[in-house]
């Protein structure tokens, strides 16, 4: 903390100190309500009064004993101490800004923090003026006599039909310049205001690249358009390298958690702006991403002219990053000037959450197994259907190197990996090797080929976000005990279903399955039903992966 700002803190709280004349009253303070920031209030020290009843979950406030101005006043106020909730009288003293406004929770609040603001402010308790606080909020400007007073504005809750946890990473190099950044800067803030930013709408936050990435501020910590345009207004440009590779893992790894604001469900999203090209490796930020469940969408300016094509690392670099080289993640535009008409266009995408592919979701975030009987009962032609019914759970699932996966095991007395799950990451694969397994004919081992599935399949993935899913196929009665291997196979956090025909017991069917029972345990007469278990396959796989994710 600079001496200035030490001398200025030390007169700030001496005049807080400073006794009122005797006999005096003090001025009436002017009434506010529950969100009224340190910003609305423009002089060096003033008097309001704090309503009560405001709700401590919806306060907005950042730092400790020096609050950022785009605090609320009140909020800050029940955080330093000086009221409670039930409201009353508070003297606000204006103070300038700073940087790194710290986080604590204090009185029921957690402050957040901020890393810089533009103006401050601090508080201490008030003079009690002819108003009293009263439950209901009121009107910012002290009301004229005989006027109603004016209720709280409720929070907005934004546009619902884009619901999406949004960062903005903005290109803070020398690349850029502090010219061409502040034309980003406006155009950023256009975006965020189209999207209808709200409590139940987009959230967002923005993190600068540079020589090191920075985030300026999280998704937890503005919920209305007003206050992300001021916070965007208030980011300073940093000059450095543009380490554009290094800021995109950084944000994928550290900016999208719980802590920082991140709601379960909700598209994660990060739109990634270059002027010209990155100075390091971006091709191995947006796998981290991918996993991550991150949906990396690049908006790229000014692209490198051929004489400048010997200076790029990798002139493929949009394609490597993006979620999906498809098309729909990278978005460019040809300079900073007059991008007005480039905003709807990238607001349309941001909010096309079907097209969101790199989202976590039960159709890309699974490891399935298919344990398939080859026993001498089945028959060639069953054991057709039986692969038919295989593929037409494995097809509707998103099989790539960074989603679903897929193995498959059959069994006699023996047991035969058809493939596992490092062996193939395509659909198309998938299904031509599904087609051509060929029938072993044999006795009938499932609780052996269980063990084999849970050692051999499942174990060299047991570190993989996806997961597990055995689904166990057979026509007939065990010769040994399956109950003892699909314990174990529960115990490692495989969800079993298991799938009867014809003669598979009933009990066996249940003492694989897992719990509940009655929606993990299946059973047909003939092979031609199982065509209609596929669907009840694939919802309680999707079932299964949401309550996990709870």
């Amino acid at each position: 903390m600079s001496a200035a700002w030490i001398i200025v803190l030390c007169l700030g709280i001496c005049l807080m100190l400073l006794p009122e004349p005797a006999g005096s009253e003090g001025p009436v303070p002017i009434a506010i309500t529950c969100f009224t920031r340190g910003l609305d209030i423009r002089k060096e020290k003033a008097d309001v009064l704090c309503p009560g009843g405001c709700p401590p979950e919806e306060f907005s406030v950042f730092g400790n004993i020096v609050y950022a101005s785009v605090s609320s006043i009140c909020g800050a106020a029940i955080h330093r101490g000086v009221i409670s909730i039930s409201g009353g009288p508070v003297r606000i003293y204006s103070l300038p800004g700073r940087e790194n406004y710290s986080s604590v929770d204090a009185n029921g609040i957690q402050s957040q923090m901020l890393s810089r603001w533009s103006a401050s402010f601090t508080v201490t308790k008030g003079k009690s003026g002819a108003q009293e606080a009263t439950g209901q909020a009121v009107s910012t400007a002290r009301p004229s006599t005989g006027k109603r007073l004016k209720k709280t504005p409720e929070k907005k809750t934004g546009n619902k039909d884009c619901k999406a946890d949004i960062a903005f990473l903005i290109d803070g190099s020398f690349n850029i310049g502090q010219r061409r950044f502040n034309l980003q800067k406006n155009f950023v803030g256009k975006v965020a205001l189209m999207l209808g930013i709200g409590t139940e709408g987009p959230h967002v936050g923005l993190v600068q690249a540079s020589e090191h990435p920075k985030i300026e501020f999280y998704l937890k910590n503005f919920t209305s358009a007003k206050d992300v345009l001021f916070a965007i207004k208030e980011v300073g440009f940093r000059g450095g390298n543009s380490n554009t590779g290094k800021a995109l893992k950084h944000t994928a790894q550290k900016f999208f958690t719980a802590d920082n604001g991140v709601r379960k469900g909700i598209p994660k999203v990060v739109v990634v702006f270059i002027d010209g090209w990155p100075s390091d490796d971006i091709e191995e930020a947006g796998i981290v991403a991918r996993e991550f469940g991150v949906n990396v969408f690049i908006v790229s300016v000014a692209k490198p002219i051929p004489e400048e094509l010997g200076m790029v690392q990798d002139v493929a670099f949009v394609d490597k990053a993006v979620c999906r080289n498809n098309g729909f993640f990278s978005y460019h535009m040809p300079n900073w000037f007059g991008t007005t008409k480039y905003v709807k266009p990238l607001v349309q995408k941001l909010c096309t959450h079907e097209q969101m592919m790199c989202s976590k979701t039960c159709y890309n975030s699974v490891n399935i197994a298919f344990l398939i009987d080859g026993s001498s009962s089945v028959g060639d032609s069953n054991f057709r259907l039986m692969l038919e019914f295989v593929s037409n759970i494995a097809k509707t699932f998103e099989i790539s190197d960074i989603g679903a996966k897929i193995a498959a095991v059959q069994f006699t007395y023996d047991q035969r990996t058809e493939f596992s799950f490092t062996d193939y990451n395509t659909k198309e694969n998938i299904l031509a090797v599904i087609r051509n397994i060929r029938y072993m004919s044999g006795g009938t081992a499932t609780g052996d080929a269980i063990s084999f599935t849970v050692r051999n399949v499942f174990g060299p993935v047991r570190d993989s976000p996806n997961k597990n899913f055995l689904v166990i196929v057979t026509d007939g009665q065990s010769y040994d005990d399956v109950r003892g291997p699909a314990a174990a196979a529960h115990d490692a956090g495989i969800t079993i279903f298991s799938v009867g025909v014809a003669w598979a017991p009933l009990d066996d069917l249940k003492d694989m399955a897992s719990k509940p029972k009655e929606s993990h345990a299946f059973f047909t007469r003939e092979f031609t039903g199982l065509e209609p278990i596929v669907s009840d396959i694939i919802r309680g796989i999707c079932r299964d992966f949401l309550e996990s994710q709870q």
